[in-house]
């Protein structure tokens, strides 16, 4: 049974244990669905001030709405449009401070300020991407980004 948890560590040391939760909630489980729903439940009860979380899974040319917790969300997003198809077609983490400001921004929530967005890949393959959206602009920093990208990564062991 899981249960909410109060994070009392650093930010760095609060990363980690929640990554361990995640490999202890996917350790037997290997449905990809399943395992994107609680990684995306995970990290929305896990994260303060963020809005929305969820993924966006690679289908033919485009992206398509995946599991996520927030609200309703933009369903198809082409690759190199908006903050998550640049980094499905760059194939790097994407950390916008202010969405307002970037070219192309695809606004699903009025009230998202910033974003942060990672490539999911296995084996050199696309899968999709990990969007985290904020209704604070400048929310996520390079240790959010590091750790995210060590979250994905042992994801990606499980899917």
């Amino acid at each position: 049974m899981f249960q909410k948890e109060s994070f009392t560590g650093t930010k760095q040391e609060n990363y980690r244990l929640v990554t361990k939760q995640l490999a202890s909630l996917l350790e037997d489980e290997s449905d990809t669905i399943a395992n994107l729903s609680n990684a995306s439940a995970l990290l929305n009860q896990f994260l303060t001030d963020v809005n929305w979380v969820g993924f966006y899974l690679l289908k033919s040319d485009e992206l398509v709405l995946g599991p996520f917790q927030g609200l309703p969300a933009c369903v198809r997003i082409p690759i190199g449009k908006g903050v998550c198809g640049t980094a499905a077609q760059k194939r790097e983490t994407i950390r916008v401070d202010d969405v307002h400001l970037f070219p192309g921004h695809i606004a699903c929530d009025a009230a998202s300020q910033s974003e942060i967005v990672i490539p999911v890949i296995k084996n050199d393959q696309l899968i999709g991407v990990l969007d985290i959206d904020s209704p604070i602009k400048s929310r996520f920093d390079e240790a959010d980004q590091e750790s995210l990208e060590q979250f994905v990564q042992t994801l990606v062991n499980h899917i």
